[in-house]
C-alpha cells in the first residue's frame, strides 16, 4: 500500500432506497448524489459528499439485490495497487475470493474477498 489512507470508499446496503436517501440526508444535512450504473449488479446508488483532497473516505447508500442489510451490510473498500493481485494475496493469506476483478466502468476496477472470519471487503482499483 502507499501512503493514502487504506480506505477509499463504503457502501451501506439498503432495502428501500428512498427511504435511506430521505433519511441519511435529513440526518446529515446534505444532498445525495445518484450514481450512473456501473458493473451491472448494483440497481441504484446515491453516494454522500466527496472531496477528492478532503481527508477520509466517501462512500454511498446502494441497493444490490441479495446484498446484506442491518448488521453485516457495509462493505469497505481498500485502495490499492491492482485489485486482482490484492485478491490473490488475500486468498493466499487463507481468505475466499468472493468474485474476482471487475469493471466498475470511469470509476476502476473492483474485487470482494471474505477474511478468516467471513467479513467481506473489498478492494478497489483504477488498473
Amino acid at each position: 500500500m502507499s501512503t493514502r489512507n487504506p480506505v477509499g470508499w463504503f457502501e451501506l446496503y439498503v432495502r428501500d432506497m428512498e427511504r435511506a436517501k430521505v433519511f441519511y440526508e435529513k440526518v446529515l444535512g446534505v444532498s445525495l448524489t445518484q450514481l450512473k450504473q456501473s458493473g451491472g449488479s448494483l440497481e441504484n446508488m446515491w453516494a454522500f459528499p466527496m472531496n477528492r483532497d478532503g481527508s477520509g473516505a466517501s462512500g454511498a447508500i446502494a441497493k444490490m439485490d441479495g446484498a446484506p442489510v442491518g448488521a453485516g451490510g457495509t462493505i469497505i473498500y481498500f485502495v490499492c495497487d491492482d485489485c486482482a493481485q490484492a485478491a490473490k494475496r488475500a486468498k493466499e493469506a487463507g481468505g475466499h475470493i468472493v468474485k474476482d476483478k471487475f469493471s466498475i466502468g470511469d470509476y476502476g476496477n473492483i474485487a470482494l474477498v471474505s477474511d478468516l472470519d467471513g467479513n467481506v471487503v473489498g478492494f478497489h482499483s483504477m488498473a
